[in-house]
């Protein structure tokens, strides 16, 4: 999702939560981290002018004011290059962050794999298992991606990583089919 053209709009976005449902300001707060929003002060964000961060962003405003709140999204231009570049290097020192966790947790996946080995415990149900580890990183890396908008330097090392640990985990699917499956010569 990287687009860095120079003359890029930007949506400012205005939320108040005061006089609302006591859940708004959470729904919005989780919306607004969910589309990687750029918090500028309380309340008031930034995020690309993207067709898709704008439909959320309509819809979270509409839901909003139907609750009870306030709200402005104004689209701008950020016309000074180095302010243009600071915002993006924010954008992408929050993805980075993102990324990084990702990184920091799969050490340990792949350490699980590494232990039941040495336990001799390359069965199937160890595979499911964590097989659904291995998704839950790849949906967590695909939430990060889709609000990487300028192409954060840690992802690509992030995405290898899953990678690796994707192959980790078929080597050792393997090893388990051939723990479980009877030789053929012992018929």
């Amino acid at each position: 999702m990287t687009d860095t053209t120079e003359d890029q709009g930007w949506l400012l976005i205005s939320v108040s939560t005061a006089g609302a449902a006591g859940t708004l300001r959470v729904q919005v707060w989780r919306k607004l981290r969910s589309l990687g929003a750029l918090y500028l002060q309380q309340s008031v964000c930034l995020l690309p002018e993207r067709a898709e961060t704008t439909r959320q962003a309509r819809r979270l405003l509409d839901r909003v004011h139907q609750q009870g709140g306030t709200g402005r999204i104004l689209r701008m231009a950020i016309t000074d290059p180095a302010e243009r570049r600071q915002i993006i290097g924010e954008f992408n020192t929050a993805r980075d962050a993102e990324y990084a966790e990702v990184l920091e947790r799969l050490p340990a996946f792949r350490a699980e794999l590494e232990h039941e080995r040495s336990r001799g415990r390359t069965t199937y149900a160890e595979v499911e298992e964590s097989e659904a580890d291995l998704e839950r990183f790849r949906s967590w890396l695909a939430k990060i991606a889709a609000r990487d908008y300028f192409a954060a330097p840690t992802g690509a090392a992030a995405r290898a990583a899953v990678e690796d640990a994707a192959a980790d985990l078929a080597a050792f699917e393997q090893a388990a089919l051939a723990a479980e499956t009877p030789i053929e010569s012992e018929r």
